[in-house]
């Protein structure tokens, strides 16, 4: 409830406003305050970054399944089973040699290393090494009576394999493995093109996020200017009542008037101080509304200074063209851009549908060198066997299965062609939509400045219909009420022009909301980090396979994407620069016009 006048003031433009806005938003907040109640649905700035590096959307795990991969294992193992001799009435004391064992001692030593290839092939190279060693029973002199003799034998054995498995049918192409991923299921798309395209709608969601930030921002920096011309117009209105009254009361005193014009002119001091108290302290008075544009803003609740906006409105009539207008608005609107990424997704998962609606049909060819020894290196060793290459095993071939029908796989198809065709109607009520909230936008700019021009004339006649109460009430020839009835009008009068002021500077914000040019309109640019040499090749060898597509059975629309998009080119005159405004053509006969109306003068900066 304190005197803003005996505050410091922290002037503020609305740029500077955006700006610090930006730079202290890592979650991008609105006027709402939902991040209390609900924080997990508040976009931040890491939500495309967590898009892209999802560990199991992502575009990089994606990219992951054609990493090479390497396996290896070593084990060792010891057996020791018990002899069992033969059955009864063969002749011996065979229980004598029930405490026999039959030991073996095995090492074994398999490594590989497996590549998949964007065509859907796999390549593999395993190398393995078997360590055998046994105790085993040799016969003495084939004496049924005499105990066998112990014997050990141990030797080793191994090889190297190497194996190329090519899909032929399902699951083949670049295109199949870029769209769906390899091995992908039926109905399962998480490949490269459809992780990233998931990046682009987040980059979407966070760029819809950023618009509303600053559509929030900028309105709070308006309904902050109006309250303080607000409270300009209930002081003036109080310091008139105030007038008044000291009038009455000494007409009053000197017998020239009656108590209850004193009365009526004190209950209206004290109406005009309410009004003045609640637009200095009430919800929508300045110490509220400075709060808002603190949060927005990313300063703390209060720090000792009053921040007061110090960027002139916009009082100059603005013009568009609407056919220009309306082509921005269809094609650029962040909304717009997102449902034809989603559509752009959806021709893809048809393309990676009717490829997977085939038998599975795979070409295997395997060769193998082997080699063994009682040594590992060495005379007679096994990595001298190898090098003589007399033990060469080769396996080539083809692996075949049919589902019956392909109920599943044509049950995908047609899912899929469903989806596009429902988003593509969505796409087509999106615009339409648009072009009719363009419309009202468009319509509320004419009738916020129309009000503009009302509400000035209509402060001009309180103005004269003031002095004309006051002198005639001066004379003694009116009730004091139609004065202060008058003084009341102005003041009502006064904040009803600031209010239709800065309705017409939001009215020009909303249009280009709806246009799609906010963040030019404001100077805000958004791009992505940049790529490094590799990247930027690779990411141009994929780009390739987006190329269009005349075949409509393939493709039911061009692809969406003509490249990078920058919402800071589209064509938007700056701030700092004069504006051009374009008048469009009339669409009915020329009305006669009306008598002119006089232009509202420069509105002097709010008051300290």
């Amino acid at each position: 409830m304190q005197n803003p006048r005996d505050l410091p003031t922290f002037d503020l433009t609305l740029q500077d406003a955006i700006r610090l806005a930006l730079e202290s938003s890592d979650v991008l907040r609105n006027l709402g305050g939902t991040v209390v109640p609900a924080p997990q649905g508040r976009p931040t700035e890491y939500d495309p970054a967590l898009t892209e590096l999802n560990p199991l959307g992502g575009t990089q795990a994606a990219l992951a399944a054609f990493d090479a991969t390497v396996s290896s294992q070593l084990f060792w193992q010891k057996t020791d089973p018990p002899f069992i001799p033969g059955p009864p009435g063969t002749g011996g004391n065979f229980l004598q040699f029930a405490n026999i064992g039959l030991g073996q001692t095995q090492g074994n030593y398999f490594y590989q290393i497996q590549k998949r290839t964007a065509t859907g092939a796999v390549f593999a190279m395993r190398p393995s090494m078997l360590y055998f060693r046994s105790d085993t029973l040799a016969d003495n002199d084939n004496d049924p009576n005499t105990p066998p003799v112990p014997a050990t034998v141990s030797n080793f054995v191994g090889g190297v394999e190497a194996e190329w498995r090519q899909p032929m049918m399902q699951g083949a192409g670049t295109t199949f493995n870029l769209i769906a991923g390899p091995n992908a299921g039926v109905g399962q798309y998480n490949g490269v093109f459809i992780a990233r395209i998931n990046t682009d709608i987040s980059l979407t969601d966070f760029e819809s996020g950023v618009i509303q930030l600053i559509n929030d921002v900028e309105t709070a920096y308006w309904e902050l200017y109006f309250a303080y011309r607000n409270l300009e117009a209930q002081l003036e209105g109080r310091e008139s009542a105030l007038k008044s009254w000291q009038q009455a009361s000494e007409r009053l005193r000197v017998g020239l008037d009656n108590q209850g014009s004193e009365a009526q002119a004190r209950a209206f001091f004290y109406q005009f101080d309410a009004q003045v108290n609640d637009s200095l302290a009430g919800n929508q008075g300045i110490f509220a509304s400075e709060q808002r544009l603190r949060y927005m803003i990313g300063f703390t609740a209060t720090d000792g200074r009053l921040i007061r906006p110090s960027t002139t409105p916009l009082q100059a009539m603005v013009m568009f063209d609407w056919q220009a207008a309306l082509s921005d608005a269809i094609n650029n609107r962040v909304e717009v851009r997102r449902q034809q990424w989603t559509i752009k997704r959806r021709e893809l998962e048809l393309i990676a549908a009717r490829l997977n609606r085939r038998a599975r049909l795979d070409a295997l060819s395997q060769y193998r060198i082997r080699g063994g020894g009682d040594h590992l290196t060495g005379n007679n060793g096994a990595f001298e066997s190898f090098g003589t290459l007399d033990f060469q095993e080769w396996r080539s071939g083809l692996e075949w299965s049919f589902p019956v029908g392909l109920r599943q796989a044509s049950t995908a198809v047609r899912s899929a062609q469903l989806g596009l065709a429902r988003d593509m109607a969505l796409l087509e009520e999106q615009q339409l939509r648009i072009s009719h909230d363009l419309s009202f936008s468009a319509r509320q700019i004419a009738r916020s400045y129309e009000q503009l021009q009302i509400n000035y004339n209509r402060v001009q006649a309180d103005l004269d219909q003031i002095e004309v109460l006051q002198n005639r009430y001066d004379r003694g020839l009116d009730n004091i009420r139609f004065l202060l009835q008058a003084q009341q009008q102005l003041a009502q009068s006064r904040s009803a022009l600031f209010r239709a002021l800065v309705d017409y500077n939001l009215s020009v914000r909303d249009f280009h909301r709806e246009k799609g040019s906010l963040l030019t309109y404001n100077q805000v640019g958004l791009t992505e980090d940049a790529l490094n040499g590799s990247m930027l090749s690779d990411a141009y060898q994929r780009g390739r396979f987006l190329t269009p597509r005349d075949a409509e059975e393939i493709m039911a629309m061009p692809p969406v994407s003509g490249g990078p998009f920058d919402p800071s080119t589209i064509g938007v005159p700056s701030m700092n620069q004069p504006l051009e405004f374009v008048q469009p053509a009339p669409m009915v006969e020329p009305q006669p016009a009306p008598a002119p109306v006089p232009a509202p003068p420069a509105i002097p900066d709010p008051p300290a």
